[in-house]
């Protein structure tokens, strides 16, 4: 019966792709073929899932999904995972969950028991996947055990590097956070500054790969910033610098915890800086860090409270190469204040700032007007 519905849904599936001329239709119609086309995606997961659980053999389910052999082993990890997890095996076989969605659910389920259902929910909610990702990031990392952190994130480091088909060369590392973030903070800085001074539009991920070659030359600009920033709850110190309890932070806001031990060590890097969390407020303590001063600026990249998880943009979500943009632009009375500037990555920053000004926005005859429209009321108030 299975192998009847399921060859006749593929010869519907063939008469709609020979029918299907997508330079002919409308966005509307796009829109809603395009939603069609992904709920039957969705539905056969559910099939590829189970089925392949039941022959559990990678290297055949590879074969003929035409995935790799590791996708293919994160298959048979979710199906065994929804044997023993009600919610994900229903949102499976009511074709809600997209692969990656399951996969992400799946190995978050097998460390955080009871996560599934409300990573589902969010799911169901119209979540994007980097925001069921990062929800599901955290619970994995909130559910491991603080002990011997720093040295399994010591034993799991390493750095790769091959060819390419086209000749060049690939660059592949998982780094300890309080290495890795720095470097990262170091080429997207670098990255911007060289993407500010070319003359052609390019995808920032470009500038990063000029920024590698510029830093290690030492030929990079720009100086006297905060390479990294971490948040300790300041319980943590009072007890010598041992260990975490329950709601305490020691973490890299948008990466995620490290050992207190670490955390202690960083203050010996004058590029580093340190925030001491008291649960509400933040506190920049020149007796932990070197930094600057003005390194305390830094503290808006860690993101809401409480759970400072760092920030990204507000229209595309990424994470990469975060800027501070003014809602409502200075050359259109917009003001300096935290309620007026929201996180966007450059390209969006780019892009926001074309469409203020193809609006008017940045006309400075446009601030000048708003300042005194803004004058004329403070005049005009009431005492």
């Amino acid at each position: 019966m299975e192998r009847h519905y399921l060859a006749e849904a593929a010869g519907f599936v063939r008469k709609a792709n020979a029918a299907l001329s997508p330079d002919r239709t409308t966005d509307a119609e796009a829109r809603e073929l395009l939603s069609r086309y992904a709920e039957l995606e969705k539905l056969v997961v559910y099939g590829t899932t189970a089925l392949s659980a039941r022959l559990a053999d990678p290297v055949h389910v590879a074969r003929v999904t035409g995935t790799s052999v590791g996708a293919a082993r994160r298959t048979l990890a979710t199906a065994k995972q929804a044997e023993h997890s009600p919610a994900l095996a229903a949102a499976l076989r009511a074709g809600e969950l997209s692969v990656d969605q399951a996969n992400e659910i799946a190995k978050t389920e097998a460390v955080a028991p009871g996560s599934a259902g409300d990573l589902i929910d969010r799911v169901r909610g119209g979540a994007p996947l980097h925001v069921v990702r990062d929800d599901a990031l955290k619970r994995r990392l909130d559910a491991q055990t603080t002990e011997n952190r720093q040295e399994r994130q010591h034993a799991a480091r390493f750095l790769r590097h091959g060819v390419t088909d086209e000749g060049l060369m690939r660059l592949e590392a998982e780094l300890e956070p309080h290495i890795g973030a720095p470097i990262v903070n170091r080429l997207e800085r670098e990255a911007r500054r060289l993407a500010l001074g070319a003359h052609r539009d390019e995808p920032f991920e470009r500038y990063l790969a000029d920024a590698l070659p510029s830093l290690l030359s030492g030929e990079s600009g720009g100086s006297g910033h905060t390479d990294l920033v971490v948040l300790v709850s300041y319980e943590v110190p009072e007890r010598g610098w041992t260990h975490v309890e329950d709601g305490e932070v020691c973490k890299i806001p948008g990466v995620g915890p490290i050992d207190p031990q670490v955390a202690r060590r960083i203050a010996d890097d004058a590029f580093l800086s340190g925030i001491f969390y008291d649960g509400t407020d933040l506190r920049h303590m020149k007796r932990w860090t070197r930094g600057l001063p003005a390194a305390v600026k830094t503290a808006l990249s860690l993101g809401e409270p409480p759970d400072f998880d760092g920030v990204r943009c507000v229209d595309c979500g990424n994470r990469l190469a975060i800027e501070w943009d003014h809602r409502d632009p200075l050359a259109n009375g917009g003001a300096t204040s935290v309620e007026n500037n929201e996180p966007r990555c450059w390209r969006c920053h780019q892009r926001k700032t074309a469409a203020d000004r193809e609006a008017g926005r940045l006309d400075p005859r446009r601030r000048a007007s708003a300042n005194t429209r803004r004058l004329r009321a403070v005049a005009n108030a009431p005492p």
